[in-house]
């Protein structure tokens, strides 16, 4: 029987959520399967996984294939590097401490890394919220300036036009009916 690690769909339409599992080569991919070594939530922005690491590594060494999306999530959680350490052990290239010591480092600057995104994520999100409020502020202070006419321009302007319009339409009615009489007479 030839064991793969792959993916299991679950979840709803447009959220999914996958299981990682060892299961036949041959088995559905929803199917049946042998182990769950854990989960991958691709969602989440960094994706969450949670995995069973000791179990995986059990599966890796004793030969499983993996897919190319479980083999991916097996070298970003550090399965196949300790795997790869593990393997310098049993060939004497290093000794467990050596081994083990390169593994801590290298997950300690993993999660630097993680860190780093994360809290990047966060700023970005946190300078976003902090553009619309003032692009919104900008907005409000726009549409209550339009409100509010100013009384001292709109009050002084018609006056002056109102003084100026009567009396040009006085005289003109005043020559018209002038010239008018006479021709009646």
């Amino acid at each position: 029987m030839s064991t793969r690690i792959r993916l299991q769909r679950h979840g709803k339409k447009g959220k999914p959520v996958f299981h990682l599992v060892v299961a036949d080569s041959k088995a559905k991919r929803d199917g049946r399967f042998i182990e769950k070594l854990g989960t991958y939530n691709p969602n989440t922005n960094p994706a969450t996984i949670d995995i069973s690491f000791e179990r995986t590594l059990h599966w890796v060494q004793t030969g499983a294939e993996q897919s190319e999306t479980a083999r991916a999530l097996l070298s970003y959680k550090g399965v196949l590097m300790m795997d790869h350490l593990m393997r310098g052990v049993a060939k004497g290239a290093l000794t467990e401490e050596q081994a083990k010591a390169k593994f801590d480092a290298w997950t300690s600057d993993k999660e630097n890394k993680v860190e780093a995104k994360k809290s990047g994520l966060s700023k970005a999100a946190q300078d976003d919220i902090i553009k619309r409020l003032e692009a919104e502020k900008a907005v409000s202070a726009a549409r209550e300036a339009a409100r509010q006419p100013e009384p001292e321009v709109v009050e002084e302007a018609p006056a002056e036009e109102v003084a100026e319009a009567p009396a040009t339409e006085e005289a003109a009615p005043a020559e018209e009916t002038s010239t008018e009489e006479p021709k009646a007479e």
